[in-house]
Order: structure tokens, then sequence, then C-alpha cells
């Protein structure tokens, strides 16, 4: 008998192709949304994801505005669709611990943090910008 492949089989057939294209499809969209927010770092906040080049300027642009943590959204994504592309549960489960870090690490660590950066402007963000579902209407300051 051979070694267990680590990533499990996909179905055959149209359920195999459907999960397959959907896997790729969520791929593409968490890529474009991460790539979207780091741009967004760069140009608009003056800074990047790396915590000793931080951003100086609230970032309220994009999908900031209908989300306040797209970027956290895209990775999860991206996980998401690799999951279904390999069909792997082991991926499935690095989803489910990368979400429940930063469900603990940004409500009590990054947010404490950039209330001190930014101060009332980030208050009135938080107040009208929820943190993991997005509205559907674009908050306007």
């Amino acid at each position: 008998m051979g070694r267990r492949s680590e990533i499990a089989r996909t179905p055959d057939g149209g359920l195999g192709a459907l999960v397959s294209a959907s896997g790729l499809g969520l791929v593409a969209v968490g890529l474009v949304l991460v790539s979207w927010t780091i741009r967004l770092f760069v140009r608009i906040g003056h800074g990047t994801l790396a915590p000793w080049d931080s951003t100086t300027q609230l970032v309220l642009h994009g999908p900031y505005r209908h989300v306040r943590n797209p970027m956290i959204s895209g990775v999860s994504v991206i996980l998401a669709g690799e999951a279904a592309l390999f069909w792997s549960p082991g991926l499935a489960l690095w989803l489910l611990g990368v979400v429940a870090v930063n469900a603990v690490y940004i409500p009590f660590v990054e947010e404490p943090g950039l209330r001190r950066r930014f101060g009332e402007p980030y208050d009135r963000y938080r107040a009208n910008v929820p943190r993991w579902l997005p509205r559907t209407r674009p908050w306007r300051p």
C-alpha cells in the first residue's frame, strides 16, 4: 500500500470541477483584495504591513469603507479557495486557525493600538464600519 496523500482526492465529475472552479475564483478574489489593500497602505497610509513601518495615516478608502479588516478577509478567502481547490482538510483547518488567531489579536491588540495612534477619527470609523462582515453601502466619513 502506498502512503496516503496529504491532499484528499477531489470528487470526479461535475462536483469536482465545480469545487476546483470555486476554489480558483476564491483565490483570485482574495489576491485582488489583498493586493488592493496593500497598495492603499502604501499610497494613502504611507506605510507597509511591517510593524516597524506601519501606516502614518488612517486608511478609509476602497474596501476599508465597507469593512475594517479587508486584508484579513482577503487572506481568509485565499485560504478558503486553496482548501477547496486542493480539497484539503488541512488547509481548511489552517483557515480556521488563522481566523481564530485574528479574532483574538485584532480586537485585543491591533484595535487598541489603532485607537492610540489615530484617536477620535478611528473611534468614529470603528463606530460606523463593522470589523468582519462588510456593510453594503460604503461609509463616507
